[in-house]
């Protein structure tokens, strides 16, 4: 008895497994807002996965950070290609089949002019013009806050599923709509981060890691950039236009 005594004056409150965060045994609405709270302050994350957006399935693997990101996207039809994003500058790279294709369409078959011009794009990165509607289009993959909004938005009553693990770490599952409307993972040790999420009406699986793990990020130097006009154009000038 006296030693069941000294045990119980040394545990205190019962704060649940062993090097546990806290957040188990909270309510939903408690977790949610430990999570959009660290979620909120991080400086950095990886995403990879598939996202469904307007109809259209993309496959990502990008890493963000408050300035920018860089990563790759394929999307279902075939298409793959690098994005780059560096403060307000937005590059893509892509093989001369991408842009060959981009030139007269995704069902058309493309000229030897437009094979030709392609070519000039092969392994150089294109910088976008922020006037283009491509710009506003992909530069969403690359920012780090519109992405993480976007993807851990939950549609419905809040509760807790199952207890889980992600790379090792222990989870608990946050679902809406009973996971209907969204699920994500929260880690249960250390920052209780999002580790693994399902959008709801199966919008996509994405795995999140790498919170807060700086990564080098800088512009393409000088020669691996071509210009977004000149470079498309058959005769190798450009007539000013964005063009695509």
């Amino acid at each position: 008895m006296g030693l069941a005594a000294v045990l119980t004056a040394c545990g205190g409150e019962d704060e649940g497994p062993k090097g546990s965060n806290g957040v188990d045994g909270l309510s939903a609405p408690k977790i949610e807002k430990k999570t959009r709270a660290a979620v909120e302050r991080a400086r950095s994350v990886r995403l990879s996965g598939t996202v469904v957006s307007k109809g259209q399935t993309y496959r990502l693997e990008m890493r963000l950070k408050q300035n920018g990101g860089v990563g790759e996207v394929s999307s279902k039809g075939g298409d793959t290609f690098e994005l780059m994003r560096v403060d307000k500058d937005l590059y893509l790279k892509a093989d001369s089949e991408f842009w060959a294709h981009k030139e007269q369409g995704d069902d058309a078959k493309p000229s030897e002019a437009d094979v030709a011009a392609a070519g000039k794009l092969e392994g150089k990165y294109v910088k976008v013009p922020h006037e283009d509607p491509a710009y506003e289009q992909l530069s969403v993959f690359t920012d780090m806050r519109v992405m993480l909004d976007g993807l851990l938005t939950l549609d419905g009553e809040r509760d807790t599923g199952d207890h889980g693990e992600v790379d090792g770490t222990a989870t608990l599952q946050l679902r809406a709509g009973e996971g209907k409307g969204g699920m994500f993972e929260v880690a249960l040790d250390g920052t209780p981060y999002p580790l693994r999420l399902e959008r709801g009406g199966s919008a996509g699986t994405v795995r999140l890691d790498d919170w807060n793990k700086s990564f080098a990020l800088s512009a393409p130097k000088e020669e691996q950039v071509v210009d977004y006009g000149e470079a498309v154009s058959p005769e190798g000038s450009s007539d000013g236009s964005s063009g695509r």
